[in-house]
């Protein structure tokens, strides 16, 4: 798990550059804060952070291959889960290997198959090479889009980097947001290739961009395919069980510490029983964390989302499976703390929106880290077996939209009404949303035969596998990794994507609630509470302390009436929120007033010019 940047330009010698590469590597320091390396030649330039996980003094990058056609080149980012065998196939080949680490096999795997090499990697990776005989850079991302890529194409050439921010560093690329960009935002949908910032490009999931004098070709490797489900409910259950088993195991190879994520759900406590199971055969014991915030849960009162507590429930399943637990607890002040959202904006390089859940993401991982430096996390698993509530909805079932944007408005309320007229009506968010389903939905394939509702089911199970989940997994890597956290997904591993996927709804929903399959294929390693229990998504703090330092920050900024960001951002609305509502505003106010901070303190970092 690492940071990787870098240049190419066919029209000048970068070997001039290497100022600009350094600051463009350097951008992304929290991302490998282990070591750093770079390498130059006339027209390509590459740069690396690592955060060490695998053969700790052996897997130094950049990495190369001196070949009698020329000098192969690589920068890599994330696991290979199954290096091991791609490394004894590849020996059996003829190729030789220096150190232990999967980027050496990932270098290997491309010299023997080329861009085909990618096919074979189980994992989460973004990596570019650099092949001086073919004169061409080539950026491949992983099937899922855990690891994240980007790219800004250039008059001669391109940057790239795991991160907006390094590309940003370069002077080349313009700090512009167009009108798509601010729609992003607001359409809570993650539009593949999108990168927010204009001009930018990120490298979609499952796909390799090679650029090279004549331009720029993208190719997708893999993409997620209607099948024939052809096995019964038991040998369903058990292939899901038998891939769980494989894929923890594969994912607890670690030459650091590792840890679970433990929050007491379905998801969270059947990976960290099977991790749990799996070390202490080999004589270990997991640790397991899990996040609360001060009073939540001695004075936790329920809403229509969050039914109950996560704490209570996790401690019972790290007393079940034996792990070491340990809870980590968010004060108001620091969730609260300017300093911590400016944390986060800088480490997501746009305000994403997602409030107090930001902030305490990065809290609970930066405490994590000083204790491991890998962690295994149920994120992902709603998306997989249809945990959401609204899968079941039938409201959301008949409608011709995103599901989770269905009752959006109900659950969060409307982010959108901290806008200026005039930028509401500018965005046109309807009609943007509308354009952007059916183009979503137009490349999903019914199976033959498929009933009406089960070809509903699969649309709305699609749409969460290929646009909602790649919010989260940004979420996910660019709140850890700004603390140094590698956080590993199991459940977004490829195989159990699509086998689960092609289940018909009926079985995934067997026993007449939500994840009937994880359920049943993880039954004997956990206790019947957590098995009963409703499904619960992140928590979120219920501190009247954290509203306070809201309203505090809210407004200083009214103070500032000059400030740019009323250009977007309505004053009378956050005047009217500070000064006119209840001092207990509502989670949907509170949701809005975290966004227009957010919105107001990125601008102060990036000082963005806005192009409607």
């Amino acid at each position: 798990m690492c940071g990787i940047a870098g240049w190419v330009s066919f029209d000048r010698d970068l070997r001039r550059e290497q100022a600009t590469l350094d600051a463009m590597t350097d951008s992304m320091a929290e991302r490998g804060p282990d070591e750093r390396g770079t390498w130059a030649d006339e027209h390509a330039a590459l740069g690396h952070r690592r955060l060490a996980i695998i053969d700790l003094p052996g897997g130094h990058q950049p990495i190369s291959a001196d070949l009698p056609r020329g000098k192969v080149v690589m920068v890599y980012s994330g696991e290979a889960y199954n290096f091991v065998e791609l490394r004894e196939e590849l020996r059996a080949r003829g190729h030789r290997f220096t150190t232990r680490s999967d980027t050496e096999v990932v270098l290997r795997a491309y010299l023997e198959w080329g861009e085909a090499s990618a096919e074979r990697l189980n994992g989460m990776y973004a990596f570019a090479i650099w092949d001086a005989a073919e004169r061409k850079l080539v950026l491949i991302r992983d099937r899922m889009g855990v690891k994240p890529l980007y790219y800004y194409p250039t008059p001669d050439g391109v940057l790239f980097g795991s991160e907006p921010k390094a590309i940003l560093a370069n002077p080349l690329a313009a700090r512009v947001v167009d009108t798509d960009g601010i729609r992003e935002l607001f359409a809570f949908v993650k539009t593949p290739g999108d990168a927010f910032w204009r001009g930018m490009r990120e490298v979609k999931p499952g796909t390799a961009v090679t650029v090279g004098p004549s331009g720029i070709r993208e190719h997708t490797y893999w993409t997620l395919r209607t099948q024939e489900h052809t096995d019964d409910r038991d040998g369903t259950v058990a292939r899901v069980r038998e891939l769980l088993e494989d894929i923890v195991r594969r994912q607890l190879i670690s030459d650091v510490p590792r840890c679970a994520l433990l929050s007491g759900g379905l998801d969270s406590s059947a990976m960290t029983a099977i991790a749990a199971r799996q070390l202490a055969a080999t004589g270990e014991t997991v640790r397991s964390f899990s996040v609360d915030f001060e009073g939540r849960t001695d004075d936790f009162v329920a809403d229509v989302i969050r039914p109950d507590a996560d704490t209570p429930f996790a401690h019972e399943v790290a007393q079940w499976v034996g792990s070491a637990h340990q809870d980590i607890v968010v004060d108001a002040a620091a969730h609260g703390d300017p300093g911590i959202r400016a944390a986060v904006l800088r480490a997501r390089d746009m305000p994403a929106g997602n409030g107090d859940i930001d902030t305490s993401l990065y809290l609970l991982f930066r405490e994590i880290r000083r204790h491991s430096t890998v962690a295994l996390s149920g994120e992902s698993a709603d998306e997989v077996f249809g945990g959401y509530l609204w899968f079941s909805d039938p409201v959301v079932q008949q409608a011709d939209m995103f599901p989770w944007l269905v009752r959006w408005g109900e659950y969060f309320g409307d982010d959108t009404q901290i806008l200026t007229p005039a930028a509401r009506k500018i965005l046109d968010l309807d009609r943007y949303l509308g354009d952007n389903y059916t183009d979503a939905v137009a490349g999903i394939e019914r199976l033959d035969g498929e009933s009406e509702f089960e070809w509903r089911q699969r649309k709305i199970s699609h749409l969460h596998l290929t646009r909602w989940v790649r919010v989260l997994l940004d979420r996910k890597d660019r709140t850890s990794m700004a603390t140094g956290l590698e956080v590993r997904v199991p459940f977004c591993d490829h195989r159990l994507v699509e086998y689960v996927y092609n289940a018909p709804w009926s079985l995934k929903t067997f026993d007449g609630k939500e994840k009937s399959l994880l359920r049943a294929a993880t039954a004997d390693l956990l206790p019947q509470s957590v098995l009963r229990r409703a499904k619960a998504p992140y928590p979120s703090t219920q501190d009247p302390r954290y509203g306070a330092a809201l309203r505090v920050a809210a407004r200083e900024l009214l103070a500032t009436p000059a400030h740019p960001v009323f250009d977007l951002l309505s004053y009378d609305w956050l005047k009217n929120c500070v000064y006119e509502q209840a001092p207990q505003a509502t989670y949907a106010s509170r949701s809005a007033l975290e966004r227009a901070l957010d919105l107001a303190q990125w601008w102060d970092m990036y000082s963005p010019a806005v192009a409607w």
